[in-house]
């Protein structure tokens, strides 16, 4: 632990500085006298700063192993596992505190022979956008970082938009990254994304801004990465062993001999993460390549002049040369491609100028144009790109107990490229398109035509044929796509059937005309079909993966059209109806969804779109995601559909539950006859409500939203058990009644004028039970509409929980406002009946607003969730005032 400054630790008493260490290196540097370079670690929403030990001790081998010529330093921050994630309100005071690290980092080498001037960060999840947050700082200097690489950080909005205060701090760093995108250039940034595992950080989210920093700034999906070639979950891209060695191979990389820091040069800090993230030609990094290399050695010089060869080694002694003259070739092919399985560091593919006597004693290394992938190296070289060439050398190595294979050919772009149209999403996967590739090359693009939208998915089956049963390498089906760094790579067997999964992270960018490919590297003498299909559960998947947070607002907007069809249907009828049906028959997609399309289509138009903003009025949700690429046809529908199912389900949990709860009630606790109360407003309620109101004020507005919640739980199973008292009682009657008519031996006068009796009692009874359920039934909506505000204003309760010890009181408070309102609202409304509404004359307006309002839920509350309990309260708040006026 690294002691801080007495006014840092007393602003910031929840967080704290480690430094990373073990064994020899952790006991050397207990006293602080660091000669390293400084790397620190943010952690994200929930996460632990001892997550740094993957990075560290790792770094340590590889320090170990160039002893300790260079070594880092990794620090470590505790932000004492907030759920920044979810409640924003500490974003800017964690933001704040990393700055006062860094300058307390960086104190520490002061002194030292080869001080560090800027720290490099590594940030997971939210510690990647803190981290990006600095540069908002009004004192900091963006020459206090030179490398920022981030680990699954959602970079361009938060995954759920619990409150204001997480949109608002995104809205100002995505802003500030791009107005200032010129002023960083000296900061190199490297976002990785986990890929299609992580289900809590889409990958789409990971990608940085497109408007921000196009030469200094990197985004790749950890599937493409080199030598990691897979996806990982939101947790293990921290410890993910091929991600850290890539990391941390790229930052030996990075270091200047001369300063023994991180290098000051942009550009090599680009070219080395581009050498380890996006394009590895297994080959040792170097700055600048030597322009010409010497082929010397004792090697056998062998010339080929057939357009494709092949070359296996095994136990060879003898060192040889393949010279490939390229004049013969020029006029009939375009391409050539050579591939290697020996996966060494080593050079083995030269262009030459001139050759003398079939022999060419200096080259230019082409080996630096290779690409490494999982079972091979690969190079394809466009001919025309290299007209000063006239030969292409193969060096074969003698080889010890080591087998492996070169092959290389000459090929006609177009007779490789061939286009497979994608099936249309509508095909519901009954249609598929299919291609034969019939040749005996090593190599095959497969263009999927029309596939460029997020809401693709599809299942590619690849089938292999092979003319014989020899061994052969495995096949790589690569699926490229060209706009982004999010290409998937799957190893087969050969003869085999595989199964690919096609869609995308993010979707085509306007004027990129680029198709996504599948690269087939295959065995000469085998055949492949090609079959695509439209999947559905994946397109479900997608779906999923880019709307399932805005599910809530879909869910509250159905309960909301479901409680204004109750009150209708007490002006027509004087009944209140059961929650089910009428959500059946009240909530329909069509009274909602129209306008929001209509206005998201006129704002399309300039001089609508002047006349919005002349108002004031916040962009459509839909028209934000439909510029961010992320819409899909039909998906507000296939959402308002799930919001009715979850609705309806939840509905059928509360009359269960309530249920429940009354049978075991009634079984333990003899049931008291329920006091009726006409006064809704009495001192003991009004000290309740100052009660929580000051709770709410002096403390968390969601804790006083959740005693008022419980209250109001009790309440409602309180009037439960009393109707189901009441029902049981008057059937008790019933039956005495008919028992003691059938035995009666009294005159017919007397038993006459009882009989009147007990039947103005009994419609007495009868009319009050029915009020009792009706008020239940409107209660139970009450008490389902509110679950889902507790739900959404959850995250910021379990923050102050968490933090008590340090501060009792939450600042700053998304709900403390609402809390208070919803506080009066609730302890009028849970003593209310629905006799006061039936009289009230503003009993038709409060039926007539939820379907405005959850049009307007929908229009403005699907980025914004936090918004949602506005709505819901402002709605409660008219039946308050039916209850009164």
């Amino acid at each position: 632990k690294i002691k801080l400054p007495k006014k840092t630790a007393r602003r910031y008493p929840a967080y704290e500085l480690y430094l990373y260490g073990e064994g020899n290196y952790a006991e050397e540097n207990k006293n602080l006298l660091l000669t390293g370079i400084p790397v620190l670690f943010l952690p994200g929403n929930a996460g632990s700063y001892k997550q740094v030990r993957s990075l560290g001790s790792i770094a340590l081998r590889k320090a170990e192993d160039v002893d300790f010529k260079y070594h880092f330093n990794f620090f470590s921050v505790n932000f004492n596992e907030e759920l920044v994630a979810l409640y924003g309100g500490s974003l800017q005071r964690q933001t704040k505190f990393v700055h006062e690290c860094i300058k307390v980092i960086l104190k520490l080498y002061r002194g030292r022979e080869f001080a560090p001037t800027s720290v490099a960060i590594v940030g997971h999840s939210m510690g990647g956008l803190v981290a990006r947050a600095l540069l908002t700082l009004k004192n900091f200097k963006p020459e206090l970082i030179n490398l920022l690489i981030t680990q699954a950080t959602p970079h361009v909005a938060p995954v759920m938009p619990l409150d204001k205060y997480l949109t608002d701090f995104y809205t100002a760093v995505n802003k500030h990254w791009i107005l200032n995108a010129q002023d960083l250039r000296n900061l190199t940034t490297l976002s990785v994304a986990g890929g299609f595992r992580d289900y809590q950080v889409r990958s789409g989210l990971a990608f940085l801004p497109r408007l921000s920093q196009h030469d200094s700034a990197l985004s790749v999906v950890s599937s493409a990465v080199p030598r990691a070639w897979a996806s990982t979950d939101h947790l293990s891209i921290v410890w993910c062993k091929e991600l850290i060695l890539a990391t941390i191979r790229a930052f030996f990389d990075l270091i200047d001999e001369n300063t023994r820091q991180i290098t000051e040069d942009p550009k090599k800090r680009m070219s080395v993460l581009n050498h380890h993230f996006v394009r590895h030609p297994a080959k040792i990094f170097q700055e600048n390549p030597d322009a010409f290399t010497e082929l010397t050695g004792a090697f056998m010089w062998i010339t080929v002049k057939a357009s494709k060869w092949t070359y296996t080694v095994y136990n060879d002694s003898d060192g040889k040369y393949f010279i490939f003259p390229l004049a013969s070739h020029r006029k009939s092919y375009s391409h050539v491609y050579c591939e290697n399985s020996m996966l060494d560091t080593s050079s083995w593919i030269y262009g030459c100028m001139n050759t003398n006597s079939l022999m060419c004693l200096e080259a230019t290394d082409l080996s630096w144009r290779a690409e490494l992938l999982p079972t091979t190296k690969v190079v394809i070289l466009k001919l025309q790109d290299y007209p000063s060439l006239s030969h292409i050398v193969i060096q074969v190595p003698p080889t010890a107990g080591r087998k492996y294979t070169v092959d290389c050919e000459f090929f006609k772009e177009d007779s490789r490229r061939v286009q497979l149209p994608v099936t249309h999403l509508f095909s519901f996967g009954l249609s598929t398109s299919k291609i034969l590739l019939n040749s005996t090359g090593l190599l095959y693009n497969v263009q999927l035509q029309d596939f460029n939208q997020i809401y693709q998915a599809f299942r590619i089956y690849i089938e292999s044929h092979c003319q014989s049963l020899k061994e052969r390498k495995p096949s790589v089906y690569r699926l490229h796509i060209p706009w982004s760094h999010e290409d998937s790579i799957t190893v087969a067997k050969v003869p085999s059937f595989t199964e690919i999964s096609a869609k995308l992270h993010i979707g085509q960018p306007q004027n990129d005309s680029r198709v996504p490919e599948l690269n087939i590297y295959s065995s000469s003498d085998c055949q492949y079909e090609v079959i695509l299909q439209t999947s559905l559960l994946q397109v479900l998947g997608q779906l999923i993966r880019f709307h399932a947070g805005a599910l809530p607002v879909y869910v509250v907007s159905n309960i909301l059209l479901t409680y204004g069809g109750q009150l209708s249907t007490v002006i027509s009828t004087g009944q209140c109806s059961d929650f089910s049906l009428e959500l059946v028959r009240t909530a329909k997609p069509y009274k909602v969804e129209p306008l929001i399309s209509i206005v998201v289509f006129l704002q399309g138009f300039n001089w609508f779109r002047e006349i919005w903003e002349s108002l004031s009025l916040p962009e459509v949700d839909a028209a934000v995601l439909s510029s961010q690429d992320a819409w899909f046809p039909l998906v507000s529908l296939i959402l308002f559909l799930f919001g009715t199912g979850i609705a309806y389900w939840s509905g059928v949990f509360f009359s269960t539950s309530l249920r429940l709860f009354s049978s075991l009630w009634l079984t333990l606790i003899r049931p008291t006859v329920l006091q009726k109360d006409n006064k809704l407003i009495t001192p003991r309620r009004l000290c309740g409500v100052l009660s929580l109101a000051l709770v709410s004020w002096t403390t968390c507005g969601a804790f006083a939203v959740c005693i008022i919640y419980l209250q109001y739980l009790f309440k409602v199973i309180k009037l439960h058990v009393n109707v189901r008292a009441e029902q049981n009682t008057l059937v008790r009657v019933n039956h005495s009644k008919e028992t003691s008519r059938n035995s009666s031996t009294h005159t017919v006068k007397k038993q006459s004028s009882m009989d009147s009796t007990s039947e103005a009692t009994q419609s007495l009874s009868n009319s009050t039970i029915a009020e009792d359920v009706n008020s239940l039934k409107m209660h139970v909506t009450i008490l389902n509409l509110f679950t889902w505000i507790v739900l959404l204003n959850l995250p910021s309760l379990i923050y102050w929980l968490k933090n008590l010890r340090y501060s009792v009181s939450l600042d700053p408070d998304p709900c403390r406002s609402t809390a208070i309102i919803l506080v009066c609202i609730l302890e009028i409304l849970m003593n209310s009946s629905i006799f006061e509404v039936k009289s009230s004359k503003l009993l038709k307006i409060a039926a007539k607003v939820p379907l405005p309002l959850s049009v307007v839920m929908l229009a403005f509350g699907r980025m914004h969730l936090y918004r949602v309990p506005h709505f819901v309260t402002f709605s409660l708040l008219l039946h308050v005032l039916c209850c009164i006026v």
